[in-house]
Protein backbone atom coordinates (compact mmCIF):
# COMPACT_ATOMS: atom_id res chain seq x y z
CA UNK A 1 0.00 0.00 0.00
CA UNK A 2 1.35 3.39 -0.89
CA UNK A 3 1.01 6.50 1.27
CA UNK A 4 -1.72 7.59 -1.17
CA UNK A 5 -3.68 4.42 -0.39
CA UNK A 6 -3.06 2.50 -3.64
CA UNK A 7 -3.10 -1.25 -2.99
CA UNK A 8 -1.18 -3.85 -5.02
CA UNK A 9 -1.96 -7.55 -4.61
CA UNK A 10 0.37 -10.45 -5.42
CA UNK A 11 -0.66 -14.02 -6.19
CA UNK A 12 1.11 -16.92 -4.53
CA UNK A 13 1.83 -19.64 -7.09
CA UNK A 14 1.11 -22.55 -4.77
CA UNK A 15 -2.47 -21.43 -4.22
CA UNK A 16 -1.99 -21.79 -0.47
CA UNK A 17 -3.30 -19.12 1.89
CA UNK A 18 -0.44 -16.84 3.02
CA UNK A 19 -0.08 -16.42 6.79
CA UNK A 20 2.13 -14.55 9.25
CA UNK A 21 4.14 -12.00 7.26
CA UNK A 22 7.38 -10.63 8.73
CA UNK A 23 9.93 -8.02 7.62
CA UNK A 24 13.51 -9.30 7.57
CA UNK A 25 16.89 -7.55 7.88
CA UNK A 26 17.63 -8.32 4.20
CA UNK A 27 14.87 -5.86 3.17
CA UNK A 28 12.42 -8.54 2.04
CA UNK A 29 9.20 -9.84 3.52
CA UNK A 30 8.63 -13.49 4.41
CA UNK A 31 5.37 -15.35 4.95
CA UNK A 32 4.17 -18.87 5.66
CA UNK A 33 2.11 -20.92 3.23
CA UNK A 34 0.37 -23.22 5.70
CA UNK A 35 -1.36 -25.60 3.28
CA UNK A 36 1.56 -26.14 0.93
CA UNK A 37 4.30 -26.42 3.57
CA UNK A 38 6.38 -23.53 2.25
CA UNK A 39 7.99 -20.33 3.44
CA UNK A 40 7.99 -17.62 0.81
CA UNK A 41 10.02 -14.47 0.30
CA UNK A 42 8.57 -11.45 -1.50
CA UNK A 43 10.79 -8.56 -2.58
CA UNK A 44 9.67 -4.94 -2.65
CA UNK A 45 9.37 -5.39 -6.43
CA UNK A 46 6.84 -8.21 -5.89
CA UNK A 47 9.05 -11.15 -6.88
CA UNK A 48 8.01 -14.24 -4.89
CA UNK A 49 10.40 -17.12 -4.14
CA UNK A 50 9.11 -20.18 -2.31
CA UNK A 51 11.09 -22.67 -0.22
CA UNK A 52 9.54 -26.06 0.57
CA UNK A 53 9.99 -27.18 4.18
CA UNK A 54 11.55 -30.67 4.34
CA UNK A 55 8.94 -31.92 6.83
CA UNK A 56 5.87 -33.19 4.94
CA UNK A 57 2.55 -31.56 5.90
CA UNK A 58 4.36 -29.29 8.38
CA UNK A 59 1.80 -26.45 8.54
CA UNK A 60 4.20 -23.51 8.89
CA UNK A 61 3.00 -20.43 10.83
CA UNK A 62 4.34 -17.92 13.33
CA UNK A 63 7.34 -16.36 11.58
CA UNK A 64 9.87 -14.16 13.37
CA UNK A 65 13.02 -12.40 12.19
CA UNK A 66 15.74 -13.34 14.66
CA UNK A 67 18.61 -11.18 15.90
CA UNK A 68 20.86 -13.87 14.40
CA UNK A 69 19.75 -12.89 10.87
CA UNK A 70 17.54 -15.95 10.33
CA UNK A 71 13.81 -16.38 9.83
CA UNK A 72 12.35 -18.67 12.49
CA UNK A 73 8.96 -20.37 12.21
CA UNK A 74 6.82 -23.03 13.82
CA UNK A 75 5.77 -26.22 12.07
CA UNK A 76 2.44 -26.54 13.83
CA UNK A 77 1.46 -29.92 12.36
CA UNK A 78 4.88 -31.44 13.11
CA UNK A 79 5.62 -30.03 16.59
CA UNK A 80 8.88 -28.52 15.33
CA UNK A 81 10.62 -25.16 15.03
CA UNK A 82 12.42 -24.38 11.79
CA UNK A 83 14.69 -21.66 10.48
CA UNK A 84 15.74 -20.25 7.15
CA UNK A 85 19.21 -18.78 6.99
CA UNK A 86 19.43 -15.42 5.24
CA UNK A 87 23.23 -15.52 5.11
Amino acid sequence: MTTAGAVTEFTVSSGSTPRAIVAAPDGNLYFAEFGSGKIAQITTAGVVTEVTIPTPNSGPVGLAAGADGNIWFTESNANKIGKISLR
